[in-house]
């Protein structure tokens, strides 16, 4: 497909056999049925099994039955007897001043989740961990400890804080072992909402619920127009078979090729979420995509909805918007008006396909309930959710920057990925000319070749055009204060294309153009989502020094290799990042 029509989709789906023998460096098993085996719910001990049931319509591929992906299966608490672990707690808000200190702590507890029992993770007993608020421009210090079975970190996402602290393994620090602890000093120099989560085996920690928000307040009291209430949502997904979790790879990841879709949606480790307001209330949401792999459009039954800011600033203009596309790792603040009594379902409601026959369908599923009632809000802040203001502190500040916006790219890179020892029928159905795939990717539409494929027989690349080097090996090195024009393009004649949200540690950018259209609204972020077959312009303030790493963020690809290193060289007697907007 051209990108303009990729575009053009991508637009649209916002809105709106016999068992063979193994192939491929595949294990094969007898035939279990799609209901599954038990994986060890009474022992703690991880065993294969079949993935999700396959969606309703789908065939299995026959090629692919009997085959499990060959990896060493791993759970959270391996022996341990869920019994004798806390029960995971809701989030709580820890209120924090510069200067202040917090012990933050990994650990094993016992969630309950549509009736069944799981060991999982979780920060201080909370899933998500402790919601830390704290005032723009604070400092803190974390004193991290790490009581979970796997080596850990804390990577502070989207916060442009010093180098030594960012918490990648092999860039920053090494891994904390189990029973070991490090201390973090945090600095948070711009408002907004951020999370933290771990780097090292991110496909398996913060899926299994290391992960938490933080909300760094402006000195300006009327930095958004003014709310009833706020509400932090952090919004996950995991994937269950009957009575268990599906089992991750130790070493390396399964499920390489889409990432893990989950098929139990979470909203702040909720299977419902659910508040209670007045009639004519205007809430703020904090809204954090935490999962794996999953993008989200997410609505309020038509409640009208106001896009305030991004990443890691406001928007230079309010807008009205129907729905949020929400791709991993990315942050956005709304305000919703619920005008009169009634419910109103929070909704993630997208166009998923079957890749087979490349047939759309609606999925939509009801995340939470926002229960009003008929008592009146007060204040009533109506009027100035109807007003949309232009920040012009924003606007000043990105006036800096657009004497840059339309130079050649200092640097273009291609996103791809080059296949290995996967089964044989996973890459006849790729390599046939009717497999068809979306700009992005909606929900798992072709589960059981994305469960058989693993980290170490395929690599995902992000490669530079100019020199051909891929991933860990380009060496990217900028000054400290320089501004970066970087293009990014999604290769949509690759082994398999999908979407990537690339993240950049440390730094603040802004997207300037896709597919030659130039952006109208802008924001700083870390996070953008790069469609299939898209191009897109960044512009990178390269203000903070030391060496970043920049991914994608769907936790299986960068365990599959889809990383690399921006250094920014410091420059003696420049300072580090200044207050955003």
């Amino acid at each position: 497909m051209r990108k303009s029509l990729l575009t053009a989709v991508l637009l649209m789906l916002a809105a709106s056999a016999a068992p063979v023998e193994a192939q491929g460096g595949m294990k094969a098993r007898a035939d279990t049925g799609m209901a599954g085996m038990k994986m060890g719910s009474d022992t703690g001990k991880a065993a294969m099994s079949m993935p999700i049931p396959m969606p309703k319509g789908m065939p299995m591929f026959g090629a692919l039955k009997g085959l499990e992906p060959p990896i060493t299966p791993f759970l959270p608490g391996e022996g341990v007897d869920p019994a004798t672990l806390p029960m995971a707690r809701r989030s709580q808000v820890v209120r924090l001043e510069s200067g202040d200190t917090l012990d933050l702590t990994a650990m094993l507890l016992r969630r309950d989740i549509e009736g069944r029992t799981y060991v999982m993770y979780g920060y201080n007993g909370q899933t998500p961990g402790p919601l830390i608020r704290v005032p723009q421009d604070a400092t803190i210090i974390v004193r991290f400890h790490n009581h979970i079975d796997l080596p850990s970190t804390v990577h502070w996402h989207g916060l442009r804080l010093d180098n030594h602290f960012d918490g990648v393994p092999g860039v920053t620090q090494e891994p904390v072992p189990q029973g070991d602890d490090f201390t973090y000093k945090v600095h948070f120099p711009d408002a907004g909402v951020y999370w933290y989560h771990p780097h090292v085996s991110t496909y398996i920690e913060q899926a299994m619920g290391l992960f938490g928000n933080m909300i760094v307040d402006s000195p300006d009291p009327s930095y958004y127009s003014p709310a009833n209430d706020e509400q932090a949502l952090m919004f996950d997904d995991l994937l269950v078979n009957a009575d268990t979790l599906i089992p991750f790879g130790k070493n390396t990841p399964d499920f390489a090729l889409m990432g893990r879709l989950g098929n139990v949606l979470l909203t702040n480790g909720e299977e419902r979420y659910q508040i209670k307001v007045h009639s004519g209330a205007v809430v703020r949401f904090y809204l954090t995509n935490s999962s794996s792999s999953r993008t989200y459009n997410l609505s309020f039954s038509g409640a009208p909805i106001k896009l305030l800011a991004g990443d890691l600033s406001r928007f230079e203009h309010e807008q009205m918007v129907s729905s949020v596309v929400l791709g991993v790792a990315q942050r956005y603040v709304v305000e919703v008006h619920f005008p009169k009594p009634g419910r109103y379902a929070l909704v993630n409601a997208v166009q998923a396909m079957y890749h087979s026959q490349g047939e759309f369908f609606p999925e939509v599923d009801t995340l939470g309930i926002v229960t009003v009632d008929s008592t009146p809000a007060s204040p009533d802040y109506a009027a100035q959710f109807d007003t949309l203001r232009t920040n012009t502190a924003v606007v000043r500040d990105i006036d800096h920057y657009r004497k840059y916006f339309d130079r050649p790219p200092d640097k273009k890179f291609t996103l791809t990925i080059r296949p290995g020892d996967l089964p044989l029928g996973t890459i006849q159905f790729m390599n046939v000319d009717t497999a068809y795939f979306q700009p992005v990717e909606w929900m798992d539409g072709m589960p059981m070749m994305n469960w058989l494929s693993t980290g170490k027989q395929l690599k995902w690349i992000i490669r530079d055009d100019a020199t051909g080097k891929e991933d860990m090996d380009i060496d990217w090195h900028v000054k400290q204060g320089s501004v970066v024009k970087l293009r990014i393009y999604n290769d949509p004649f690759s082994f398999h294309p999908m979407q990537h949200p690339i993240h950049l540690h440390g730094q603040r950018m802004l997207v300037i153009d896709r597919d030659g259209v130039p952006t109208e609204n802008h924001s700083w972020e870390d996070t953008v989502i790069i469609p299939v077959g898209s191009a897109v312009d960044l512009l990178i303030d390269a203000s903070n020094p030391g060496d970043w790493l920049m991914h994608c963020h769907i936790a299986e690809h960068i365990a599959s290799g889809m990383e690399t290193v921006f250094h920014v060289d410091a420059v003696p007697g420049m300072r580090g990042p200044s207050t955003g907007g």
